[in-house]
């Protein structure tokens, strides 16, 4: 067997996972179970939000190493859904490992893309259906849907504005958002501004980061969560920033 093809698989298994914002323990889980799928005994792997290393060693006794640097990533279910179910069937059939490799990277190829009118359109969405849990009317709804197509158009289309520093482009989103309720607000388009920027900041809160962080923080991953918490928690203080930024604006003009 070619261990080297098989370490490939099974580390570029684990950065799929890891793009689509599995946790810690799934991927380490998911890589380790499948080499041993394979008949290699006792592979090491280690993870953290930004870097996958698995070593095996093979049985004429050489030690194998593969580290990958996983970029910047979100969440994408469908494509997390899509690795568990390929594990699972490369661990209980273990096919060939150059079928096993197309299996793999078909996972990138046929990831869905969404077109950016379709992103807009749940960018404005979000914030028309919260506005209503935060007591908000048909009014405060509609306008946290135009403010919510702001926010969207400034992360899709605003790179130049928003920059690629994750906490500059959340302050700057904020800032608009906050901005944008409370102008609608005096326009009369809506009734209560703390109800449509509440609305429309929620599409910025990190929640599922959050909630990863306290499970592997549960599960004993303290590394890996103390860094997803760090992270959740200054994407929480920078759209507290940019909102105070954003109605102080809008309180001088």
């Amino acid at each position: 067997m070619d261990y080297d093809k098989l370490l490939g698989l099974a580390a570029e298994l684990g950065c799929q996972l890891m793009k689509s914002g599995a946790e810690i323990y799934r991927v380490e889980e998911s890589v380790f179970r499948l080499i041993r799928a394979y008949g290699l005994e006792d592979p090491q792997v280690f993870a953290i939000p930004n870097c996958l290393i698995v070593s095996v060693v093979t049985p004429q006794g050489h030690p194998i190493t593969r580290m990958l640097r996983i970029p910047g990533h979100g969440t994408d279910l469908e494509l997390l859904e899509q690795c568990n179910s390929l594990c699972r069937r490369l661990c209980t059939q273990t096919p060939p490992l150059d079928q096993a490799q197309g299996e793999v990277a078909a996972l990138s190829q046929n990831q869905r893309v969404y077109r950016p009118a379709q992103q807009l359109l749940g960018y404005g969405l979000a914030p028309a259906f919260f506005a209503p849990l935060f007591g908000g009317g048909l009014r405060d709804a509609l306008c946290a849907f135009l403010c919510g197509l702001l926010v969207g158009a400034a992360l899709l289309f605003g790179g130049r504005l928003t920059g690629t520093n994750a906490f500059f482009r959340t302050v700057i989103c904020s800032a608009v958002a906050s901005l944008a309720s409370l102008v609608a607000v005096r326009l009369g388009l809506g009734l209560d501004v703390d109800t449509i920027t509440i609305s429309v900041l929620m599409v910025l809160v990190p929640g599922v980061a959050l909630t990863n962080a306290m499970r592997e923080i549960m599960a004993g991953d303290v590394v890996s969560g103390l860094s997803r918490m760090s992270e959740a928690i200054l994407t929480g203080a920078a759209i507290a920033l940019g909102a105070a930024v954003g109605l102080g604006i809008g309180q001088i003009l």
